[in-house]
């Protein structure tokens, strides 16, 4: 993909180092290098990074994903972000394919932060003129950031691959909870599919331990697309999988967008309750198993970065689906 505009402005793409691998495989899409940076850590902690060339009036990309340590790998990015203020660059996106602190965007209760809240404004205070995300656990964090949010879609992705790979007959979209409603009518249309929903309780006080209650909708003998946007401990989609397992479901197969695999997804997921894991590599994948397929989202990635490098639309790339 060759990146040219008629204003001879320059495009820079910068990758901290948490996933480095995705970053370069942007940038071979986009025909362009990742500028070389000197980056380190002190002996205390403390965290260094210094551009090795000129990136003064540049259109920058910061592309950093947010796995474990989320909190250095979100501070690298913050110092990436305020070293190319510094050296004049003309407009900074920050690129956080997996938004750290996105489930943390309301008080569920009294004296709690709303940290993605928070997220955004060091995003702005560091100096990022626009943000660029993927599958946002909420969208309202779109309005969490002042200036311009490229909200990119992974659903075309994974449900084209489902649809290749399984078919389009027999098939029932499962929403594991309320929350996932809209996203899995989304998918249910794409696929031209029946929807079912699982009704779930979650203690406020015990994280990460989900209650399956109630399932909605005919599941038995069906091929059943369970579709979420994350997958951490697995806690939710495995009970979700139990559920259906248990209401007569054939195959199940667990689609999602970001892979945080937190002890004990694996595990769990490797369990007889699941068929297939779909997702993409929004995050460093370091823990594999025979049932799980990767998809790379980065030609979605640098079609966006082409767009907005060029001012052209970025609605255009979802057929509608933002």
């Amino acid at each position: 993909m060759q990146i040219k505009n008629s204003s001879q402005k320059r495009l820079v793409l910068a990758t901290g180092r948490a996933h480095p691998e995705l970053a370069q495989e942007v940038a071979t899409l986009l025909d362009t290098e990742i500028v070389p940076t000197t980056a380190y850590d002190f002996a205390n902690g403390e965290i260094f990074v210094r551009f090795d060339e000129s990136v003064r009036g540049v259109d920058a990309f910061v592309i950093q994903s947010h796995s474990a340590p989320i909190n250095d790998q979100l501070m690298e990015q913050l110092i990436m972000i305020d070293a190319l203020k510094r050296a004049s660059a003309k407009r900074i996106t920050v690129v956080s394919p997996f938004f750290p602190y996105a489930r943390q965007d309301k008080k569920h209760k009294g004296r709690e932060p709303i940290s993605a809240r928070l997220v955004a404004d060091l995003y702005k205070a560091a100096g990022a003129d626009r943000l660029m995300s993927v599958d946002l656990h909420s969208p309202q964090i779109q309005g969490f950031f002042d200036g311009p949010v490229d909200h990119l879609w992974a659903l075309p992705l994974l449900a084209d691959y489902v649809k290749q790979t399984f078919g389009s007959e027999n098939l029932t979209v499962v929403s594991p909870d309320s929350g996932r409603v809209r996203v899995a009518d989304i998918w249910a249309d794409r696929l031209g599919a029946p929807l079912a929903i699982i009704h779930k309780r979650r203690d406020p006080n015990k994280p990460n331990q989900v209650q399956v209650n109630e399932l909605v909708g005919d599941v038995e003998g069906r091929v059943c697309i369970l579709v979420d946007d994350m997958i951490d401990t697995a806690g939710t989609i495995v009970a979700a999988a139990k559920a259906l397992r248990d209401n007569g479901a054939g195959r199940i197969i667990v689609a999602a967008t970001h892979a945080v695999f937190s002890d004990p997804a694996v595990e769990r997921l490797s369990g007889p309750d699941v068929d297939n894991v779909i997702v993409t590599n929004t995050l460093p994948i370091n823990k594999t198993f025979e049932k799980l397929t990767v998809l790379s989202i980065a030609p979605l990635i640098a079609r966006a970065i082409s767009s907005v490098f060029n001012d052209d639309s970025v609605t255009s790339l979802f057929d509608g689906h933002v």
